[in-house]
């Protein structure tokens, strides 16, 4: 057999009770908010873990539970799909989203943490499905597949294909010897953090229904919020110093935050790529603060407090909004679609190129011109005192070549569709990097309501592609996949 199908239809019934028990976790708000709609909700509930109950039923004892890398690929990429799919009933069924095309956007949108959305009034929406939206950005910030592997042993299959391929950056650290364990610790982590941040937004004067919907998108750097100003309708400093630590916190390597968690503050330090992520958010930051200083004789903390905020919002892809930062100068506004590019940490919930690829990328740049005066000296590229294998190197120089290709082939799909240059440009970055504002049309104060159904659809495979970094989706497309080997 090519693929082991049945363990493959199995686990999608698992991941569909998981996506199932999820939204009735909506219901309590449902109930408490009396806005109706907590029968769409339960509807939806229930198709979901009818249909993954029917999988794993119609699949149990298979003949074989070994799961190959290939297995692994198609999964992950088909999982993410039919989740979204599944993930759109609670707007259908409640017309919080009438059409299927805006629903899935939506959807996709959650589940890859982009946060781009095509909603004009996010507040008119019923609380229990705005929960919803924000915990698809929260299932899908550590990815549903690596939560799968941590709490269904009983598949009884090896889980590092599927983390591999569901996070398949230049080397995913192993926190324990076995994948299960590294998943459990990166979970705990990664709720611990996530109650952390909701009890210090509702001591800070946050509703507790704001305080746990900002603290599940900000921990999976998605960027949904539940006000239409976003981060800027709350006027509290130390709200706005609390989100930008914790989207920093996420947009960190989830094994620097285990070491530090554990007194290795050394490691921590020593950690090239850390230290690059952080000089850089507050170069930046520092620069544009005193661009909006020279513009709009801005104070000085109010300009520090939205640059910072801007900057780490955007380089981490959470995308939340202080102010609208392409209204500030032109300059301004290129830099932060340079900034788009960038992307978070390695083994965070960030989305983007990712910084350690930018670090390999400017290193092997560098080298290079030594090897042109010394043509036969054997010189690596060294990331944290260790040697980069070559491989390992041509990969990182494939993957950013494929995806400026990416980007700039979308773009003019984008404008083929009839979407204004500037807006196909600006919301190919966004999606492609699962940031959520963009520039043009789809800038911090607009949304994505006005783009073509076409071109929706367009923008939802390009989400799917950044989530998954591009090459476990598109290995897919490619006819070796597909030969029987």
């Amino acid at each position: 057999m090519r693929f082991n199908y049945p363990i493959i239809a199995s686990f999608f019934g698992y991941l569909l009770l998981l996506n199932g028990f999820f939204m009735l976790t909506c219901l309590p708000f449902s109930v408490y908010y009396e806005e109706g709609d907590h029968v769409p909700i339960l509807w939806a509930a229930i198709v979901t873990l009818s249909s993954g109950f029917l999988l794993v039923y119609f699949t149990k004892n298979p003949k074989s539970k070994d799961l190959k890398k290939r297995d692994g690929y198609l999964v992950v990429t088909l999982g993410w799909l039919i989740m979204s799919f599944f993930g759109t009933l609670p707007y259908l069924f409640s017309d919080a989203i009438p059409t299927l095309t805006d629903a899935f956007f939506e959807t996709i949108s959650g589940y890859s943490t982009t946060g781009a959305s095509i909603l004009h009034d996010v507040e008119s929406v019923p609380k229990g499905i705005l929960f919803w939206r924000s915990l698809t950005q929260w299932i899908g910030g550590m990815g549903i597949i690596v939560l799968t592997v941590a709490i269904l042993p009983l598949l009884g299959i090896g889980g590092m294909q599927l983390f591999v391929a569901e996070a398949p950056g230049i080397s995913p650290d192993k926190l324990q010897p076995r994948i299960k364990e590294t998943a459990k610790r990166l979970w705990l982590i990664y709720i611990g953090l996530t109650l952390a941040e909701t009890l210090i937004l509702w001591f800070e004067d946050m509703t507790f229904f704001d305080a746990i919907n900002h603290s599940l998108t900000t921990m999976a750097t998605g960027g949904f919020s539940t006000k239409n100003a976003s981060i800027a309708y709350f006027q509290s400093p130390f709200i706005h110093y609390t989100i930008v630590l914790f989207m920093f916190l996420a947009g960190t390597n989830f094994t620097i935050t285990y070491l530090a968690l554990h007194g290795e503050f050394k490691k921590v330090i020593q950690n090239e790529e850390f230290r690059f992520y952080t000089g850089f958010c507050v170069a930046v930051a520092i620069m544009i603060a005193l661009g909006i200083i020279l513009i709009s004789n801005s104070p000085l903390e109010r300009a520090f407090r939205n640059g910072l905020f801007q900057v780490v919002s955007i380089i981490t892809t959470t995308g939340y909004v202080t102010a609208d930062f392409t209204a500030w100068s032109p300059f301004i506004t290129v830099v932060f679609f340079i900034l788009m590019f960038i992307g978070g940490s390695a083994g965070s919930t960030a989305g983007g190129v990712k910084i350690v690829r930018h670090v390999v990328l400017i290193k092997n740049s560098i080298l290079e011109f030594k090897r042109q005066i010394h043509p036969t000296a054997v010189i690596p590229v060294r990331l944290n005192k260790k040697a980069v294998d070559k491989d390992i190197t041509f990969t990182v120089l494939a993957f950013i070549m494929i995806y400026i290709s990416i980007f700039a082939t979308g773009s003019v799909i984008m404008a083929m569709i009839g979407v204004d240059f500037e807006t196909a440009l600006g919301s190919v970055a966004t999606c492609l990097g699962n940031i959520g504002p963009g520039i043009g049309a789809v800038g911090p104060m607009d949304n994505f309501a006005q783009i073509p159904d076409l071109g929706k659809w367009f923008l939802s495979g390009l989400m799917l592609l950044g989530r998954l970094e591009l090459f476990t989706v598109l290995i897919l497309f490619t006819p070796y996949f597909w030969r029987r080997q």
